[in-house]
C-alpha cells in the first residue's frame, strides 16, 4: 500500500513478461503496450482486491504514476485531435 496527498492506493508492479494486452496510461494518455512492464493501481480504501473493482483499476506507466501529482492534465496526442496556438 502507498500513502500519499491523494489518498492510498494499492499498487501492483507487472512485469513485462505478465503483460498481454494494451492500456492507456492515465497520465500520459499513451499506450501501454504488450511486454511493457508497468503498475496497476486502485484505492485502497473500499476493501476492492486485484479481482474486485476492475473500474477503479488504472494501468500506468512507472514514471507517470511517481508524477502524477505534480504533472500537467494529459495531452491527446491522437491525430485528429483539435490543434491550439
Amino acid at each position: 500500500m502507498e500513502d500519499a496527498d491523494d489518498g492510498a492506493w494499492v499498487v501492483r508492479p507487472i512485469d513485462g513478461g505478465r503483460s498481454t494486452k494494451a492500456y492507456r496510461c492515465p497520465g500520459c494518455n499513451q499506450e501501454i503496450r504488450p511486454g511493457q512492464g508497468h503498475l496497476v493501481t486502485w484505492p485502497a480504501d473500499g476493501g476492492h482486491t486485484a479481482v474486485d473493482g476492475p473500474e477503479d483499476r488504472h494501468h500506468w506507466h512507472r514514471p507517470c504514476w511517481q508524477h502524477r501529482t505534480t504533472r500537467q492534465p494529459p495531452v491527446d496526442r491522437t491525430r485528429n485531435a483539435p490543434r491550439y496556438g
